[in-house]
C-alpha cells in the first residue's frame, strides 16, 4: 500500500502518511469484524483535519476538506488492491481440509518448538509428529487431538493448517538394493506443455503409495506405453 502511495503522491508522499494511517485504522477487518481503531478505543477514528493538539484551533476551508476526501478515497482504493493481492497469494497455498472424529492425523511443528515443547532437536528431526486421533471438531477450522501422556503440557487443540492426513501404507516389497517399483493407478488430469518448437501432451497421474497431493505430471506417450489399460 505504501509503495502505491509513493507512486501516486510522488515527492510529497510523506505529507499524506496521516491519511494513510486514518484510512487503515478505519478500514473494516473481516478477522475482527470491525475497524482496528474501534477495536482499541471503542469508536471510529476522527478525520485528520481534527488531529490538533489541545489548545490549538485551526480553520479548515472547503478546499482542504474536498482534497482530503479525494486523497482518502484514493488511499482506500490502494489499500483494497494491496489486500486483494495478498489474498490471491494466500489462496494459492490454501486448501480445503476437513477431518472427522476418529481420523488419524500428523501434527506439524516448527523447528524451535520441536526442542522447546516436543523435546526433539537436530537439523534432520521430522517436521511432522504423530499420528494422533481426532477427538472432536472445535469450531470450523480447529480440532482437538488425543496426545500421548508425554505431551500432557501441550494444549491439544490445533488449527487445520497444522494437520495432515494420515494414510496407512501397505507393506512394500523392497528389492535387494532397497528400491521398490511404483505403480500408477489413475489418471487425474490432462494438459499440453507448449515449447518453442513442439507441444508435449502430459497426464497427471496418481501413484499407488501416495496421496492425490503428491500426483505428478508425466509424458502421455511414455505413460500410455507402460500402462495402456488406463487409456
Amino acid at each position: 500500500m505504501l509503495r502505491s502511495c509513493v507512486i501516486d503522491f510522488r515527492g510529497s508522499w510523506e505529507d499524506y502518511l496521516p491519511l494513510v494511517e486514518f484510512a487503515y485504522n478505519n478500514n473494516y477487518q473481516s478477522s475482527i469484524q470491525m475497524a482496528p481503531y474501534k477495536t482499541l478505543y471503542g469508536r471510529r477514528c476522527r478525520t485528520p483535519t481534527c488531529w490538533t493538539k489541545l489548545g490549538e484551533r485551526r480553520l479548515v476551508g472547503p478546499e482542504l476538506i474536498s482534497e482530503t476526501e479525494e486523497k482518502v478515497k484514493l488511499i482506500r482504493g490502494r489499500l483494497k488492491e494491496a489486500s486483494d493481492r495478498q489474498k490471491s497469494y494466500a489462496n494459492l497455498k490454501r486448501r480445503e481440509i476437513e477431518f472427522s472424529v476418529g481420523d488419524f492425523v500428523f501434527l506439524k511443528v516448527s523447528p524451535w518448538k520441536k526442542n522447546l515443547r516436543f523435546g526433539q532437536k537436530g537439523k534432520l528431526s521430522p517436521r511432522f509428529i504423530g499420528p494422533y486421533r481426532v477427538l472432536k471438531c472445535v469450531g470450523q477450522v480447529a480440532y482437538q487431538l488425543e496426545l500421548p501422556p508425554k505431551l500432557h503440557r501441550i494444549h491439544n487443540v490445533f488449527h487445520d493448517s497444522m494437520l495432515r492426513h494420515y494414510l496407512p501404507v501397505e507393506e512394500i516389497e523392497l528389492r535387494p538394493d532397497l528400491s521398490f517399483e511404483e505403480e500408477l493407478v489413475q489418471i487425474l488430469d490432462r494438459d499440453i506443455k507448449v515449447l518453442r518448437r513442439k507441444s508435449v501432451p502430459l497426464v497427471k497421474v496418481l501413484w499407488h503409495n501416495h496421496g492425490s497431493e503428491e500426483a505428478t505430471w508425466e509424458p502421455e506417450e511414455v505413460t500410455q506405453q507402460q500402462y495402456p489399460h488406463l487409456f
